[in-house]
């Protein structure tokens, strides 16, 4: 059995080999067929500025390119069982905060149960979960569980919506019970927690180094609805252990932003900055909060320790998630409040997106009229997809261990994620066309729970 560190430097190893077949027969291929061509003269002035301006917007995913890379590479890509730096005794109080809209009550009472079984039998004495919901879930009363109802008469201050709006609640005085040195770790409704996760948060909060922390997601340790959705969400596990990592272990700040669940914060800090920023911070609540509390000066922290979630059940529905992320930090960029040094990366990571299908109609027009380019661009070209190719490898890999599958069904499952790439490539595409097209201020809720069939 190979140790964390072999199967970090086996990662590597594998990393750096493809990225480097990629740019080597990027940098070998022949343009002898272009010495007598002259693009300005077969397909006119306005064609060629067109066909070499298509050829630039992937530049745009070039720094994020390099955050997974280095992130995937300068910390340990496997690492072993989080142990606990001290006592759970010694931890402060932990309120697990689940903000639900109530659609899915069946749902939200097995996590919570199993969320607080968790936290038992890791240790965890001083904590309680409050379940925040727009409509009756019917939790019963419990000295570790609380339920609280948004009412539908409430109002934040600037109008916040949607989960935004939920979350605010929970910070008005009358409603608060929590005090300004408690911590609170920030779940969606399908999120489950796990020993090594809880473990973490307590080192993260122990430390105290940080009011805000984050850890990895992964979509494939409970039972799976859909293959396709999961092996797509398999960029989303790279994308955490990559970028998301790098930007707190080294920077200690959200400079591409942050997710929404398994979000860890001081409540004087969260108070501080508040989730009520009106409706163009309602839609990505998550970022645009991140985005806020960096220009206040707030430092983030990464947590070790994975928690689950399941992808989208459908592809429409990971069309409709895509669609709203996209229009949501749209907003986040384009609001006058956060200044621009601090959402510099976060725009040109936007820009990228936004640009996907000027960079896909490239691959089309660059096959039908092909124009001689310089081997820089060449190489940076094929250096960004390699790795983007890679991430979804990594995250197959991390996703779906050798442990709970047989060889043959892990082989499947790494052809089965480099045939997704195609699909979600499309996805993306459309998602980024409906998105700038489309109502920007929606909230789409997706499916998250499967009717359970009852056997007599």
């Amino acid at each position: 059995m190979l140790n964390s560190i072999m199967k970090h430097v086996l990662h590597c190893l594998l990393l750096f080999s493809i990225v480097v077949m990629f740019m080597l027969y990027s940098g070998s291929k022949d343009d002898s067929t272009f010495d007598s061509f002259d693009p300005w003269v077969s397909y006119g002035v306005l064609g060629t500025w067109i066909l070499y301006l298509l050829r630039l917007p992937i530049i745009l995913a070039l720094p994020q390119t390099l955050f997974n890379l280095f992130g995937l590479v300068l910390y340990n890509a496997f690492p072993d069982q989080v142990i606990l730096n001290g006592s759970p005794l010694y931890c402060p109080p932990i309120c697990v905060r689940v903000v639900t809209r109530g659609d899915y009550p069946n749902l939200v009472r097995r996590n919570v149960l199993r969320n607080l079984n968790t936290c038992l039998e890791t240790g965890l004495e001083k904590f309680h979960i409050e379940v925040i919901t727009d409509r009756p879930i019917g939790l019963g009363r419990d000295r570790w569980i609380r339920e609280i109802i948004v009412p539908p008469r409430y109002h934040t201050k600037t109008g916040a919506l949607f989960k935004a709006r939920a979350l605010q609640y929970c910070l008005e005085d009358e409603v608060n019970v929590l005090h300004d040195e408690h911590w609170v770790v920030h779940l969606d409704e399908e999120t489950l927690l796990t020993k090594d996760s809880v473990r973490g948060i307590i080192n993260f909060v122990l430390d105290g180094k940080h009011p805000f922390g984050q850890g990895m997601i992964t979509y494939a340790n409970e039972p799976i609805v859909n293959w396709l959705t999961t092996l797509a969400d398999s960029y989303r596990v790279s994308d955490d252990m990559g970028k998301l990592r790098l930007q707190f272990k080294l920077f200690h700040r959200p400079l591409f932003g942050w997710k929404g669940s398994y979000v860890v914060t001081q409540l004087v800090a969260e108070k501080d900055v508040s989730f009520d920023h009106g409706p163009e911070g309602s839609v990505a609540e998550d970022c645009y909060f991140a985005m806020r509390a960096f220009a206040r000066g707030y430092t983030f922290n990464f947590i070790e320790g994975e928690m689950h979630e399941k992808s989208p059940f459908t592809l429409q529905d990971l069309l409709r998630q895509r669609k709203r992320w996209l229009q949501g930090i749209l907003l986040v960029v384009c609001s006058s409040a956060i200044p621009l040094y601090n959402k510099f990366l976060l725009g040109i990571n936007l820009c990228s997106w936004i640009t996907l299908p000027l960079s896909s109609l490239n691959l089309v027009l660059a096959t039908i009229y092909p124009i001689p380019s310089s081997k820089l661009l060449d190489m940076v070209c094929a250096f960004i997809t390699s790795v983007t190719i890679y991430m979804y490898l990594f995250g197959m890999i991390k996703s779906f261990s050798l442990l709970r599958f047989k060889l043959r069904y892990f082989l499947l499952c790494a052809v089965g994620v480099i045939c997704t790439i195609p699909v979600n490539f499309v996805i993306e595409n459309i998602a980024v066309i409906w998105g700038l097209l489309g109502e920007k201020r929606t909230f789409y809720v997706v499916q998250k729970d499967i009717p359970t069939l009852i056997t007599v």
